[in-house]
Order: structure tokens, then C-alpha cells, then sequence
């Protein structure tokens, strides 16, 4: 049998070829959210951007399907084929598939069934709850394709074509971006524009993830591999719970964040809609650096499964620290970028009152004053995922978001108003940074590393 490149070729030409479609692709992913922001921003103004922050919980809890059985998938599928293990890893890869799509079935299901509940729950002030209804209910459509696309694109990676995952990914953006253009202001649809334009680049990038993984290059997926066991259902659920976690996370804070930003928002000169706004446009520009770091994770993912998996575990430290390398020169710069340009960037997203920029700059230069840090938590969790820790991933996803600044977001406001918000996200940022260097020095300096 052909020797895989995984275990000889170069981990800097490896890393190169397996994160920077990642990467792209992760770009590709958030531009969804930038492009509808954009366009919504500049027709409808500041209740359209809070109704998109209101929704955003019901994306994110896509990714964190997407993530759970994509990323799962496809580490159990790598360590087994490191193993040398073909038919425990096609079975894998069809299971994975097979439950993305289900998921997302239910997901979509329970969001049409409780809209206005799950809104309202969500945190939306009675003035932005019609706008994200218009929106929600549009998009929870694409929910099924959305998450066989995304967690899809992981499966396809794995089999070895990181660029066909950036292919489908681009090309359900470049039609959204261009149908956004096309509904919202030359039909003047509105949210509705922006919704279906969406879907309609969701559908069309899970079409080719499902043309993609029929016809895989290194295994043969048949239907019986698309029956659901419950064991292979097990093994990749653990898997993939790091990254996972690490997006439920994300909703939860998403969700208490809007309650706190409503009503603390309401008790100061910002009132209710001005915050969430602000908050939720700048959430998505800091994906677009997370997307970034996300990459790179995903990138070492199948270099580190799979030289694990053969016992190469030299090779494992040292694509973990070239990709520690890249994600810090990336955090560095978009430090920069966030301290010395916030007024710009929000500007991008229409016009707002002078509150909304007064709020948005400073939200940018507080609660993202460590971003210089916060390339260090994804990455690290994703690796002990790949090594097949998963227990050891999951705790480090949850550190910054569940640990650290959870309570933080209840408390400092106690004391601080919102003004607390802000100051919760750099002290959960360094107190996750610390925790996460502790964990990945004690696993790294293990003797088989340095053998």
C-alpha cells in the first residue's frame, strides 16, 4: 500500500497545504454573516444589525453540529487510518455524514416550530424582534445543508483535499454575496433578501459536500456505511466534543450576553438596541481573525491524528508548534488592527448615532485587548482532540467561555454596569491563556515527544 505523506513529508509544507484552504474556507464560512451584516447594515440600519446578533445563537449552534460531528469524524477517521484500520474508518466518515444532515433536519424543525420563544429567549428587545423573525425564519431552512456543507468540509479534508473543502465553501459565498446584492437592494427585499440569499449559497455548497464525499479519494463510502451505529456514533461525538463545546459556549455566552447587554443597556445612555448592535457586528469581525486560528487548528488536525495514530510523535510535537508559531504572528496583527481601527470597522456596517461608535470603540479596545492571546486556546484544544484526548480538548474549549467569563459577564456588571461587559472578556482571555500553556507544556515535555 502507497505510503500516506501524513507521516513523511514536511510538516511546514503539510501545514501549508492542509490550513490555508482551512483557513480559507473558515473565511469563506464568516463572510455569510459579514456579507448579510454588510448589506442589512446599509439598507436597514441598527435594529437590522441587532436582529442578525439576536439569530446569531441558532449559527452558531450549526457550527457546534457541524463541528461535533464533522471534526469527530474526522479525527476517528485519520487515527484509524493511521492505524492502518480501512473499514473502521469509511464507517466513520458515512456515520458522520449521515448524522450532520439529521441534525441539522431537527435543528430546523424546533427553530420553525419556537421561533418567537427561542427570540425572545434570545434576548430581543420588543422593536428588533419582527426583523430577526423575518430573518430567522428564512434561514432555519438551510439549516440541514448548512451543517452537512460545514461539518461535510471537515470529512472531505480529512480524505485529503483540503482545497475541494474550500471549493464548496466558496462557492456558496460568492452566491450569496452576489444574491445579497441582488434581493436587497435591487429587489428591495429587505431581511427577507438577505435570508434567502443565504440559503440559497447554503444549498448549493451542500450539494457539492455531498457530490464530494459519494466519490472520496481514499475510501469507498457505500450506503451501509451511512447506517448509524451506535458505537461509531460514540467514538465520534467524543471526538469532536472539544470544539464543540468549546461553539455551545459561544451560544450560551451569545445568549446571557444579549440579556445583560439589554438590560444594562437600558439603565445607561446606549439604551437597549445600541449595544446588541454594536456587539453583535463586532462578534463577526472577530471571527474573521478566529477564522484564522480556527484554520490553522484544523490544518494540524490530520497531521497530528494521523502521526499520533502511527506512533510518530515527534512529528506531532513539532506540527503543534509551527502551528502555535502562525496563530501568534496572526494574533499580534489583528491586536493591531482592532486597537487602532474600530471606528472604521464599524463604519463599514452603516451609519449609527455618535453613541453606537462611542460604544463600539471602546467595546473594541477593552474586551478585545488580549486578542494577542487568543490563539492559543483553539489550537491547543483542537490538538488534544486530534491525539484522541477529547476529554482534555473539551475542558480547554470550555475554560475561556464557560469558566472564566460566564461569571465574569454576571458579576462585573454588578459593579460596574455595562462597563463590566467589557472588562469580563480581557480577564477571562488571560486567565484562559494561562490555564491552556500549563496543560499543553505538561503533555508536550512526555518523554515519547522527545523520542
Amino acid at each position: 500500500m502507497k505510503e500516506n505523506p501524513l507521516g513523511y513529508e514536511k510538516i511546514n509544507k503539510l501545514l501549508g497545504a492542509f490550513a490555508i484552504p482551512s483557513i480559507i474556507s473558515m473565511l469563506v464560512g464568516s463572510l455569510y454573516n459579514i456579507v448579510d451584516q454588510f448589506f442589512i447594515g446599509q439598507k436597514i440600519g441598527e435594529l437590522g444589525n441587532a436582529a442578525t446578533n439576536i439569530a446569531f445563537p441558532l449559527s452558531t449552534s450549526c457550527l457546534a453540529i457541524s463541528l461535533l460531528l464533522g471534526i469527530g469524524g474526522a479525527s476517528a477517521f485519520n487515527i484509524a487510518m493511521g492505524a492502518g484500520d480501512q473499514k473502521k474508518a469509511v464507517g466513520f466518515l458515512g456515520n458522520a455524514a449521515a448524522m450532520l444532515f439529521l441534525c441539522g433536519l431537527a435543528l430546523c424543525l424546533t427553530a420553525e416550530l419556537f421561533l418567537e420563544p427561542m427570540l425572545r429567549f434570545f434576548g430581543s428587545p420588543d422593536n428588533v424582534l419582527p426583523y430577526a423573525k423575518e430573518y430567522t425564519r428564512i434561514t432555519a431552512l438551510g439549516f440541514p445543508l448548512l451543517t452537512l456543507a460545514t461539518g461535510g468540509g471537515h470529512l472531505i479534508r480529512a480524505d485529503g483535499r483540503p482545497k475541494i473543502t474550500m471549493l464548496c465553501n466558496l462557492t456558496g459565498a460568492v452566491i450569496n454575496t452576489v444574491l445579497d446584492a441582488v434581493f436587497v437592494f435591487g429587489l428591495d427585499m429587505g431581511m427577507s433578501g438577505a435570508a434567502l440569499a443565504t440559503i440559497i449559497g447554503q444549498y448549493a455548497s451542500g450539494g457539492l459536500a455531498i457530490w464530494h464525499l459519494a466519490h472520496c479519494r481514499s475510501v469507498r463510502l457505500q450506503k451501509e456505511h451511512l447506517r448509524i451505529r451506535a458505537k461509531n456514533a460514540g467514538r465520534i461525538a467524543a471526538l469532536g466534543m472539544a470544539p464543540c463545546s468549546n461553539q455551545i459556549a459561544m451560544m450560551v455566552i451569545q445568549i446571557i450576553m444579549n440579556k445583560s447587554l439589554k438590560y444594562y443597556g437600558s439603565l445607561s445612555v446606549y439604551g437597549e438596541a445600541v449595544p446588541i448592535a454594536c456587539v453583535g457586528i463586532i462578534t463577526k469581525v472577530n471571527m474573521v481573525f478566529m477564522s484564522f486560528v480556527i484554520g490553522i487548528s484544523q490544518g494540524l488536525q490530520p497531521i497530528a491524528s494521523f502521526n499520533f495514530g502511527a506512533g510518530n510523535y515527534r512529528r506531532v510535537r513539532e506540527a503543534y508548534f509551527k502551528a502555535i508559531s502562525c496563530g501568534a504572528i496572526l494574533a499580534v496583527i489583528a491586536f493591531f488592527i482592532f486597537q487602532i481601527f474600530p471606528r472604521q470597522i464599524i463604519s463599514v456596517f452603516g451609519d449609527g448615532s455618535e453613541m453606537y461608535y462611542s460604544f463600539a470603540e471602546n467595546y473594541f479596545h477593552i474586551f478585545l485587548f488580549f486578542t494577542f492571546v487568543n490563539f492559543l486556546q483553539p489550537i491547543s484544544s483542537n490538538f488534544f482532540t486530534a491525539i484522541g484526548k477529547p476529554k482534555r480538548g473539551s475542558f480547554l474549549a470550555l475554560t475561556r467561555q464557560i469558566l472564566f467569563l460566564l461569571p465574569l459577564i454576571v458579576v462585573f456588571p454588578l459593579f460596574m454596569g455595562i462597563d463590566g461587559i467589557m472588562y469580563a472578556g480581557p480577564v477571562a482571555d488571560l486567565l484562559a491563556a494561562v490555564v491552556c500553556a500549563v496543560m499543553i507544556l505538561k503533555e508536550l515535555n512526555k518523554p515519547q515527544y522527545r523520542n
